[in-house]
């Protein structure tokens, strides 16, 4: 049940009668009505745009079109006022019926309650994390696996048919330097001081990369030139670091479908025959480049390069693919990679980037465009940098790591579902500060556990209410005369409820997993303030004299537990029962 859809069906009803009765012409298009929550709830329960974006094509007045609207929508029981408001604008008054037939849907559907078939089935690509293979992940993978993983889970939530994948970076000179580090680590496993030289990896994680390599190879290795050992180290190394990854991602409550990569696109002519594409459609050619913004001409050599006319789908400027000693650059094995994925007939790709990609946004795009026809859109989410701090300051480094954070570091000490809450309390482009003792700490300045202890609190109910005798099971909950929903206060928080199927769908289309937080918390704040009210006035407690009284209000509380539990099970947290 979304009641905004079901209004704006009303609403929409309204318009077409006035229609046929020759109150507005024919031909309009509604695509642009919309029924949304007012901007002041004083104004109303729900308002509607309708005679602001018809004004121009019905060539009428908007308060005209209001006025009549208006008295149209009052001959409908669901609605107890239709007031206009300003140039046009019409605020809608719900009766309390409809308000309370939203806490017997959500009951009613359990944890389906919000979900919607908005994505029509269609196959979308989430790429997130996908870091390079060469050690433990940081605190920034942190922030974008879980929002990934979020957004993963709300448009499968949301009715797309979704697909999780990690682009391993093992084609790049990275690879190579992790294998030059773990042959130093296999020296040391043989006693031997390991050369730890600038530019190799110096973390400990590597010490258990040498010992197995000398489990595998024993002393074979030692006297032997980069040339022999290079490329069997590198693949060992790879291998293991990824079983890494997998166990960290795991941690933290994250699985992918589907691992690629890049290495698989060398010499096997996907690179070549996605570049031949590109050539085929006259968007590859030989050229300079101009010099870059701020570099002065005689600092500037141009260089003969293979070019990606990537202006050509609204990038900035052309991209070289090709270096002028004839090797592929960084973007080019990209290019491939997303044409494949282009190719194995996904409607919509999503990658998850650090801040630092932001100089690939447009030219992705514009590869994208170009191999799909326009077909595909991609979405380029760039998550900004996470702020550590404890005890006031900002945290120390890993000595495991070497140099970072590490994804284990953040889970071991606040544990997953707390990492994953916080993360995303704040827009995946904005900066966002993780601060160890307040995301600890019990109160209402602290999101994930405001959120759990409205889930405790309901439950707490439940058990009071079984331990007096009072029947909750779902059927009779679901059964009960909810018409006692009368106060303002109850019926505040099923407005509340109420907004969760909208909700879903803007966080949906929009592919923003960060507003389900936002709108957690606030569900969790309206349950928590009903509770604090009943201290003084006693009708608003959960559990009353009257049976049939108790259980209306018990399942007033129950469908916020309903709608909490379907939240956090996007953002990928497990509901508290109980605090302790």
């Amino acid at each position: 049940m979304n009641l905004f859809a079901d209004i704006r069906a009303l609403v929409i009803d309204a318009l077409t009668a006035l229609q046929a009765e020759g109150h507005l012409p024919t031909g309009l298009d509604f695509t642009a009505v919309a029924v949304e929550p007012p901007r002041d709830a004083a104004h109303g329960d729900m308002a509607t745009n309708a005679a602001m974006v018809l004004a121009k094509p019905a060539a009428m007045q908007p308060r005209a079109i209001a006025e009549i609207l208006a008295a149209r929508l009052m001959a409908d029981p669901r609605l107890l006022a239709a007031v206009v408001a300003g140039p046009g604008f019409l605020n809608l008054r719900l009766a309390p019926a409809m308000w309370q037939g939203v806490v017997r849907a959500a009951l009613l559907a359990g944890k389906d309650f919000g979900r919607c078939a908005v994505g029509a089935g269609q196959k979308v690509n989430v790429e997130f994390v996908s870091a390079n293979p060469t050690g433990p992940m940081h605190v920034g993978h942190v922030r974008g696996a879980v929002v990934g993983d979020a957004l993963a889970n709300l448009l499968a939530f949301a009715g797309w048919d979704v697909t999780r994948e990690y682009y391993i970076n093992d084609g790049g000179a990275q690879v190579d330097v992790l294998a030059r580090s773990a042959f130093e680590r296999y020296r040391e496993a043989h006693g031997l001081e390991p050369e730890i030289r600038e530019g190799l990896y110096p973390g400990d994680y590597l010490i258990p990369v040498g010992e197995a390599l000398k489990a595998k190879y024993g002393n074979t290795l030692l006297d032997q030139p980069e040339a022999v050992w290079l490329a069997d180290v590198r693949d060992f190394a790879t291998a293991m670091m990824m079983e890494m990854i997998r166990a960290d991602l795991a941690a933290l409550g994250v699985s992918m479908d589907l691992y690629s990569s890049e290495k698989a696109l060398y010499g096997t002519g996907k690179i070549e025959a996605a570049i031949d594409t590109l050539r085929n459609m006259d968007l590859i050619y030989e050229g300079t480049l101009e010099p870059p913004k701020g570099q002065l001409p005689e600092d500037w050599e141009p260089r003969m390069q293979t070019l990606f006319r990537s202006t050509a789908h609204g990038d900035d400027v052309d991209r070289p693919v090709m270096k002028s000693d004839g090797s592929w650059t960084y973007f080019a094995p990209d290019i491939a990679y997303h044409y494949d994925k282009v190719s194995r007939g996904y409607d919509q790709l999503i990658d998850i980037f650090g801040a630092d990609h932001g100089g690939y946004v447009k030219r992705m795009k514009a590869a994208v465009s170009a191999l799909s026809g326009g077909r595909v859109p991609l979405d380029i989410k760039l998550i900004q940098l996470v702020k550590l701090w404890k005890n006031g300051e900002p945290f120390k480094m890993s000595k495991r790591a070497g140099t970072f954070v590490t994804l284990r570091d953040v889970v071991e000490m606040a544990g997953a579902d707390v990492t994953r809450f916080i993360m995303l309390t704040r827009k995946n482009d904005v900066a966002l500060d993780f601060d160890f003792d307040k995301v600890l700490e019990q109160s209402k300045d602290n999101p994930v556990f405001y959120v759990q202890y409205a889930n405790a609190r309901v439950n707490s109910i439940l058990r009071k209410a079984r331990e007096a005798g009072v029947n909750v099971s779902e059927e009779v909950l679901a059964a009960a005369d909810l018409s006692q929903l009368a106060h303002p206060a109850e019926v505040e928080v099923a407005r509340k409820i109420a907004e969760w199927p909208r909700l879903v769908e803007i966080a949906a289309r929009g592919n923003e997993p960060h507003r389900v937080s936002f709108y957690l918390y606030e569900l969790a704040s309206d349950l928590h303030a009903l509770w604090n009210r009943g201290n003084d006035e006693p009708s608003l407690r959960f559990l009353q004299e009257d049976t049939a009284v108790s259980q209306a209000k018990i399942a007033l509380a129950r469908a916020v537990t309903v709608v909490i539990c379907a939240g956090l099970g996007i953002l990928g947290v497990t509901p508290v029962e109980e605090m302790r």
